[in-house]
């Protein structure tokens, strides 16, 4: 056990170059010294009991003589990130999970084990204990008087001023970012305390989380592209959930009333700014609720999220500041188009197909768009021109109600207007942040839906849904009046920590492989 322990071992090395690669022997070199002393540079656990941040909060007032007479004795670990070394003693910083704290290390105080500590190099984890004082420049430190080796790093931290700025390397090697760039840390932990409230602020509300199928036998929940997979045992075709939409009103129709589920969806389309193929939803459904109801529920969630989050409803956001606070617009898309492009489009043109289509051919691009914009319905149209001219301009928070029927197949649709749909989509910053509606529970309209995304299929749209015939069965048997509703968890963090891209929000973004 013990050669194998000593032995050098280059399988992480084959991306080195010379000098890094001399580093790494250095540092290997150092671990074995480690050994030779009695200290193992992959050690078993430690017991540090206490927090930087804690003895920072205790000791932060009190006087070099009031630090004297307490004489309190504390035992830290952590990562040490900085380094100072005067001779037979040095000054270094360890950062545990709640902060950082000084650390004076003496020969004198330490005896032969100073021998050991000079071996160690920044990045790596150490433990030590003892008495806290004040230096002569007021930094409040620890005075240890014993030192543990915890574990050896074999390769450099980022430079502390330069540190790590290549946005490629920051997310494939996010572990690195985390120690480079403690604001990205921030941005999780921001992260975290978002899903948490979501969760308190349902659950005191009655509702139920579940979780339901990762793997669906069919493409259902919305209309994208999925991703499929094989089942050996059973030999079948099944597809990564696109969203856990039918299977939620399912349970609705089994008397859970109040159901919400916070998982991943995966849609096997582009990558962007705003868009990841694997991604966090929330996706919840109230029973005897409506979609208006929904929008009085949602503005108060993301608004008390938004003050429990970043301590305020009025959030910075890429040059904006967005006002989360009560009293968000609502209009109907059809109005919302009509306010944007002017005296271009009247209400007789709203309810014209050609004159629609031709408003979006101006501004098409390509043979496949033109090709594309040719085969849209008159629902598809509007929907399209929404996208092309509305979307992005919607900087504050907007509820976008009305989306026609035949781009909202599992939506009710509206008792004064059938060629509408009760539902909304809330959009912030020119991005859709939710999406939501009262639910269709006419299994008769279901039925024509589900055909009409088969027709479209049939006329080239990749982004449709399978015909479910076992969700039928389930209205079938009667769902009550629901509205459902689905958030962006990934784009809503966005809006929270100021972060450009939805891979700032994501800890490990799919990427392309890196070339060899």
């Amino acid at each position: 056990m013990a050669d194998s322990e000593n032995k050098t071992d280059t399988a992480g090395e084959a991306d080195l170059g010379s000098k890094e690669q001399e580093i790494y022997q250095q540092r290997l070199d150092k671990a074995g010294k480690w050994r030779e002393a009695g200290f193992n540079p992959y050690g078993n656990g430690y017991r540090a009991e206490h927090l930087a941040a804690d003895i920072h909060a205790k000791h932060g007032p009190q006087s070099p003589e009031e630090l004297e007479k307490d004489a309190l004795t504390y035992t830290v670990a952590g990562r040490l990130v900085a380094m100072r070394t005067f001779g037979k003693a040095a000054f270094i910083k360890l950062r545990d999970r709640s902060g950082e704290i000084q650390v004076h290390m003496k020969k004198d105080a330490l005896g032969d084990a100073y021998e050991a500590f000079k071996l160690c190099d920044v990045g790596d984890f150490l433990g030590a204990t003892g008495p806290v004082f004040r230096t002569k420049t007021g930094e409040l430190s620890l005075s240890a008087t014993t030192f543990t080796p915890l574990t050896k790093s074999l390769r450099p931290l980022p430079e502390k001023w330069h540190g790590l700025t290549d946005v490629e390397i920051r997310y494939r090697q996010r572990y690195l970012d985390l120690v480079s760039n403690p604001e990205v840390k921030q941005t999780f932990l921001k992260r975290n305390k978002l899903v948490r409230f979501i969760r308190e602020f349902l659950d005191t509300r009655d509702f139920i989380e579940v979780e339901t199928p990762m793997m669906h036998p069919l493409v259902s929940g919305a209309a994208a592209r999925p991703f499929k997979t094989h089942h050996n045992a059973l030999d079948i075709e099944l597809y990564m959930r696109i969203a856990p939409e039918l299977y939620l009103k399912r349970l609705v129709v089994g008397g859970i009333e109040r159901v919400y589920e916070i998982n991943r969806n995966f849609r096997n389309e582009g990558i962007s700014t705003r868009h990841n193929p694997e991604f966090t939803m929330l996706e919840f459904y109230q029973a005897y609720a409506t979609y208006e109801d929904l929008m009085d529920l949602t503005e108060q969630m993301i608004s008390e999220a938004a003050q429990a989050v970043t301590g305020s409803t009025k959030v910075p956001y890429q040059g904006h500041e967005l006002d989360f606070g009560k009293g968000w617009k609502r209009i109907p898309m059809t109005e919302a188009i009509r306010e944007q492009v002017g005296g271009a489009l009247s209400d007789k043109d709203m309810a014209d197909p050609d004159k629609l289509r031709h408003e979006l051919l101006k501004t098409s691009h390509g043979e496949a768009e033109r090709r594309a914009i040719e085969t849209m319905n008159h629902g598809e149209l509007v929907g399209a021109l929404f996208e092309a001219h509305v979307e992005q301009k919607l900087v504050h928070p907007t509820f976008i109600t009305h989306f026609p029927t035949s781009v909202s197949p599992l939506a009710r649709r509206n008792d004064q207007n059938p060629e509408i749909t009760d539902r909304f989509e809330l959009f912030v910053a020119g991005r859709e942040i939710a999406n939501a509606f009262s639910e269709l529970n006419d299994p008769l309209d279901q039925k024509g839906r589900f055909l009409g995304q088969l027709e479209a299929k049939q006329r080239g749209q990749q982004e449709t849904m399978d015909y479910d015939e076992d969700y039928i069965r389930a209205l079938e048997h009667g769902m009550p009046p629901t509205a459902g509703e689905g958030i962006g968890i990934d784009r809503l963090t966005m809006l929270f920590t100021d972060a450009p891209s939805i891979r700032d929000v994501i800890l490990f973004p799919l990427l392309k492989p890196q070339s060899r």
